[in-house]
């Protein structure tokens, strides 16, 4: 809003949150001024920002090699930008794209608004009918997963994936971890017609949000849930196991545990952030002796050669059909806090001290 500066969510040293103003830039030729309406918080990555975990503070990036340097980066802190699902209202443009009024999809951070520049900006207007608050998971979060499912695909196809439902359908689908990005996998398995899908997580509370949404969860800290799946899921003799893992939990024991559960040949597809480190991953066991692969399915690229049917737009496409089919129950169940923007920074120290356990909270700012 003219007049009134924006209130943008800093990171200004490890354990340090705090808002700080800032001056509304000009809306470009093509742009759009939008107020915030939620935020939605991503804790796997932010609070690494938070902790002074996240690689990123401690080893510069070549972007152009793909390498961490082992050189400090030239200043880690303050990080401005923090958070990528973000739903705001358009109240002022210059493009015939998005009209004033519409409530679009974001990933521009936690603050109480955005100036839209057209050349680095993604939107996604969201569909009439849809509850605003699920709109944290259009832009960024939900193409996060389906990115996912599309890996999976890519590893039955090749280039030729016509569906997200190519590499699950028919399929039995462990997912490890019961946070937001495994549920949300885990409802897409479901949705794309897999067979079978378990969700393992330690965590009761998590383990709930599972049941009410309709899925099977194990407790992946007690017994030996690999050996549970195995013995449940047989193909032929000598022959068990899911066919496809999810793995979304960033813990070296549940890549562990993804590895144990597969068939042999198969494939973990990895969605997790680790930032510690791996020793609870033996290389000598299942996965030598199983010919075991993991992929990446990081959402910073689509499958090698997939890039001119599956961009980050078809994803957000399909996580709104996704929206449209479960929205009722994922805003019923999934989104299990929601606070008041200003109180982000109490909050976000809350969870990552272990005094507060959330699944997914959401920061409504008002706007509009």
């Amino acid at each position: 809003m003219i007049g009134v500066p924006t209130r943008v969510l800093y990171v200004t040293g490890p354990g340090r949150l705090e808002f700080v103003e800032e001056a509304d830039p000009p809306i470009p030729e093509g742009g759009f001024r939008v107020e915030t309406l939620y935020s939605g918080l991503s804790a796997g990555t932010e609070l690494t920002f938070l902790k002074g975990t996240n690689p990123a503070l401690t080893s510069g990036w070549d972007p152009v090699l793909g390498l961490f340097t082992g050189a400090p980066p030239e200043a880690a802190y303050p990080v401005r930008k923090l958070g990528y699902m973000q739903v705001g209202r358009v109240v002022e443009t210059r493009t015939r794209a998005v009209a004033e009024g519409r409530v679009v999809a974001m990933a521009y951070g936690h603050r109480t608004g955005h100036t839209a520049d057209p050349r680095v900006d993604r939107f996604v207007p969201l569909p009439d009918g849809l509850d605003p608050l699920l709109g944290v998971y259009a832009c960024h979060m939900g193409p996060i997963c389906a990115n996912g499912l599309l890996h999976a695909a890519a590893d039955v196809c090749g280039p030729d994936v016509r569906s997200l439902g190519d590499g699950v359908a028919g399929r039995t689908v462990a997912v490890v971890g019961a946070g937001v990005v495994g549920v949300l996998t885990a409802l897409f398995a479901v949705e794309h017609g897999a067979a079978d899908v378990v969700v393992l997580d330690p965590t009761p509370s998590r383990r709930a949000v599972c049941a009410a949404l309709g899925l099977e969860a194990l407790d992946s800290g007690t017994g030996d849930p690999g050996r549970v799946l195995k013995e449940r899921w047989r193909h032929a003799a000598n022959d068990h196991g899911a066919d496809v893992v999810f793995q979304c939990r960033g813990r070296a024991s549940a890549l562990a545990l993804a590895l144990r559960s597969l068939r042999p040949q198969g494939t973990v597809v990895d969605l997790a952030f680790y930032t510690d480190g791996a020793d609870e991953v033996r290389l000598g066991e299942e996965f030598h002796h199983n010919g075991l692969a993991v992929r990446c399915a990081q959402i910073g690229r689509v499958p090698r050669g997939m890039a001119h049917l599956w961009d980050r737009e078809r994803l957000s496409v399909e996580t709104v059909a996704l929206l449209r089919a479960r929205g009722a129950d994922i805003r019923r169940h999934l989104v299990t806090d929601v606070e008041p923007l200003e109180r982000a920074p109490e909050v976000m120290a809350d969870i990552a001290a272990r005094r507060r356990h959330v699944v997914q909270a959401v920061f409504a700012a008002g706007g509009g």
